[in-house]
């Protein structure tokens, strides 16, 4: 409540009448001093923090220093990377060449490794062996081949009918020696030529033969009588019948060592083209990679692999597939897709010891998309948007200065501008 005093004029000029009594406080004029000096300390408080009225050794002395770290701006490479699904496995599993005819009576466990002189499967009761080579068994091979008949056999009913064509009102007489002859050479001509078996198959099952133990004979392109000797031998450890000819269902080739896959029939089914499947021994990821973006997809590309447990293991693009799948839910009636049309992408994964005892399951690929080396780099929490528009990096002193950003990669960016330079420190904002 406030309260009312009188003076008079003496007390107001202060007069000798009036005895000085010390000041009560005198309160307007207090509160007048107390508002003017939080207006001073507001004003300087609002110039320190727009970083007006002086320089920065001036500010850095009369006020705290601003919170945030420091960074300088450095040379390096940056890469950026992308990541896509994969799946690893051994493949897609594959129809075995089987050419025996009969009925499956064994069946090797899918998941199996077959390699050189193994059982496949049995066909009555014959094994059906595994050899390597790239050309497919397509005839039986033996010590001799037959040539065939260029002309039919001579007969004595055929010498007959010869006669009986012969004769007639303007046929002339033959003498009788002349047609011995005659007989005789057409004889000559219809037996068949007995020669050695050649060719190019002859040599890889000569090849696969030697690699197995069997020898006496030499590895070309001529099936002897010394090969058929080591083809008994083979067949006598096989217990097969010892006739030193092998026959088309008797050997299936391959590339190397094959896993077996998932049979196509049963014990007791006739053998059929999709008897026994296969893949490689090796296990591989297949990535669906987009066709439209599958530029990163070139035979050779190194990438990164992050298998289920968490690990890394090197991968490298073997092939890339040239069918394109169509999008799941086709084309919109308004010519849209409904999703993305993909391509195989192949890789192998040279150290097969680093995936462990992994089999199959998803895995994920990291491959490089983009890469720029030796360019001006801060890290991207250093960027602030300047009011101007587009971005900018603020400096020690509290200055800001313009820049131009490129590719992000690592939690970096690349900057450039003419007023950045390597080693310039810049602050990162809280």
């Amino acid at each position: 409540m406030a309260e009312t005093v009188t003076h008079t004029d003496d007390e107001l000029d202060g007069g000798p009448g009036t005895a000085a009594e010390p000041p009560r406080g005198r309160p307007g004029r207090r509160t007048a001093l107390i508002v003017c000096a939080v207006f001073v300390v507001a004003a300087v408080a609002v110039v320190g923090a727009l970083g007006l009225g002086g320089g920065g050794e001036d500010e850095g002395s009369g006020a705290p220093p601003r919170a945030g770290s420091t960074v300088p701006v450095t040379r390096a490479t940056l890469t950026e990377r992308t990541e896509v699904d994969g799946q690893l496995g051994y493949g897609t599993e594959i129809p075995l060449p089987v050419k025996a005819t009969g009925t499956v009576t064994w069946l090797p466990e899918p998941g199996t490794t077959a390699e050189r002189g193994d059982t496949l499967l049995r066909v009555d009761d014959r094994p059906v062996v595994l050899l390597y080579g790239t050309l497919p068994m397509y005839r039986d091979l033996g010590p001799t081949a037959t040539e065939p008949e260029t002309t039919p056999r001579t007969t004595e009913g055929d010498a007959t009918d010869g006669k009986a064509a012969a004769s007639g009102p303007s046929a002339s007489p033959t003498p009788t020696g002349s047609g011995t002859a005659a007989a005789g050479a057409g004889t000559a001509e219809g037996t068949a030529a007995a020669a050695e078996l050649t060719g190019m198959d002859v040599l890889q099952f000569e090849t696969n033969l030697a690699a197995l133990g069997y020898t006496g004979f030499t590895v070309d392109e001529t099936f002897s009588a010394g090969t058929a000797q080591a083809v008994k031998r083979w067949q006598k450890s096989l217990g097969l019948p010892e006739t030193g000819t092998v026959g088309v269902g008797d050997v299936v080739y391959s590339a190397g060592r094959v896993r077996i896959g998932q049979p196509g029939v049963r014990l007791g089914d006739a053998v059929g083209e999709t008897t026994l499947t296969y893949t490689g021994t090796a296990r591989k990821v297949v990535v669906d990679a987009s066709a439209a973006d599958a530029a990163w997809a070139v035979r050779g590309t190194a990438v990164r692999i992050q298998l289920p447990d968490g690990k890394s293991v090197r991968g490298q693009v073997a092939s890339v597939g040239r069918r394109v799948t169509a999008p799941e839910g086709g084309t919109g009636e308004d010519g849209s897709g409904q999703g993305t049309a993909t391509l195989p992408v192949t890789i192998t994964i040279g150290d097969q010891k680093s995936v462990g005892r992994l089999e199959s399951g998803p895995v994920t690929v990291e491959y490089v998309g983009r890469e720029v080396k030796d360019v001006l780099t801060v890290p991207v929490a250093a960027l602030v948007a300047l009011a101007e528009g587009g971005h900018g990096l603020e400096t020690t002193d509290g200055t800001f200065v313009a820049v131009k950003t490129g590719l992000f990669a690592d939690g970096r960016v690349e900057v450039s501008g003419p007023a950045v330079r390597e080693g310039l420190k810049v602050r990162i904002p809280e």
